[in-house]
């Protein structure tokens, strides 16, 4: 079944509340997946309004960048309407032969609530002069039997590639784990980081793959010689580990970029709650103050008693009149996230 929604305009019109409530009242069941490639889009513009028009056929949500480098897609399509979204994407000349990445797990609600497709300057923010390095020398794949071999090889490094709050929850054993909140951050710091173990073999790893097959170019022009990376990321590992009976190596829960905010891999929790900082959980929210709206692990008990918020100071803040909320938003980051109880992380996307 394809929408009655009148689909022939590029731009959806709803608003962001009516979004929401329409996807959330659509309870087909829909495959949530990701997907990318570095591949030269000769006009992004065309490109982005081709995706717009087709996929809103098919009902499709997500978010979707695409660059002159590619296209980094993370988005949801109703089982219904799986098999023509996927004759239409791999029939597109920039797609052909893409894979894609199935999410190990679905939640009770669409990873995704509306379709975004935005042009970008690049599909990932690496803050990278691309013309300084060669992009396309990166490391081999590893499959994930590969990556176990390295896990258990103690002279190999392994490293995330992923931001701290997303490695705090889900990890593989021993690996690399860098402080850091954007990928960017992360790209700056981690030649430097690795200079002690340049003679090694480097293993990288990331959600789906887009970030550490970057990052494995970087290393490699910046000296370091037998970099690999976990191909499919996280997300193909968890399928491979399954498939194939292999012993799960990752620890905890996977961080994904939709309403979900992550999917469990094993079922060990590795984290604590930030609120009480003793009670174990793994389970990410957004705090209900959208002036804060910072991302926070918190355990039922927190949840319940501040009632969705991040803090107490969150809870009152909240119930300020709607039109003192705009000057007051200004003033906020400045003076009151300082009385907060733990530092506060605002979600990148990838």
């Amino acid at each position: 079944m394809i929408s009655s929604m009148k689909k022939s305009n590029v731009r959806d019109m709803r608003s962001a509340t009516e979004k929401r409530r329409d996807a959330a009242a659509d309870r087909r069941p829909r495959v949530t997946l990701s997907f990318y490639r570095y591949v030269q889009i000769a006009d992004p513009k065309e490109f982005q309004e081709r995706l717009l028009n087709q996929w809103n056929k098919f009902d499709c949500m997500g978010r979707i960048y695409v660059a002159k480098e590619g296209i980094n897609a993370q988005m949801n399509v109703p089982k219904e309407n799986w098999e023509q979204f996927d004759a239409w994407v791999q029939a597109q000349p920039e797609l052909i032969g893409i894979p894609y990445k199935i999410a190990v797990e679905e939640g009770k609600m669409p990873s995704f609530f509306k379709l975004i497709v935005k042009v970008k300057d690049k599909i990932v923010a690496d803050g990278l002069d691309d013309e300084s390095f060669d992009v396309t020398n990166t490391g081999q794949y590893l499959t994930a039997a590969e990556m176990n071999d390295y896990v258990n090889d103690p002279e190999a490094v392994i490293v995330d590639m992923r931001n701290a709050y997303e490695s705090e929850v889900g990890h593989f054993e021993g690996a690399i784990t860098p402080n850091v909140e954007t990928f960017r951050d992360e790209l700056k710091k981690t030649p430097d980081l690795l200079k002690i173990h340049k003679n090694k073999k480097i293993a990288l790893y990331c959600t789906g793959g887009i970030r550490c097959e970057k990052a494995s170019a970087w290393l490699k022009h910046n000296g370091f010689k037998d970099v690999r990376h976990l191909k499919g990321g996280i997300i193909d590992y968890a399928h491979q580990v399954a498939e194939q009976g292999l012993q799960n190596k990752f620890k905890g829960k996977n961080f994904v970029f939709d309403e979900r905010l992550g999917e469990r891999v094993s079922e060990e929790i590795i984290s604590k709650c930030h609120l009480c900082k003793s009670t174990p959980s793994d389970t990410h929210y957004h705090c209900k103050n959208q002036i804060c709206h910072t991302l926070f692990i918190g355990c039922d008990s927190c949840i319940e008693k501040k009632q969705g918020y991040c803090s107490w100071v969150c809870l009152q803040v909240d119930k300020v009149p709607a039109e003192y909320k705009k000057p007051l938003a200004r003033y906020y980051n400045q003076y009151i996230r300082k009385r907060l109880p733990f530092k506060k992380t605002r979600l990148q996307t990838q």
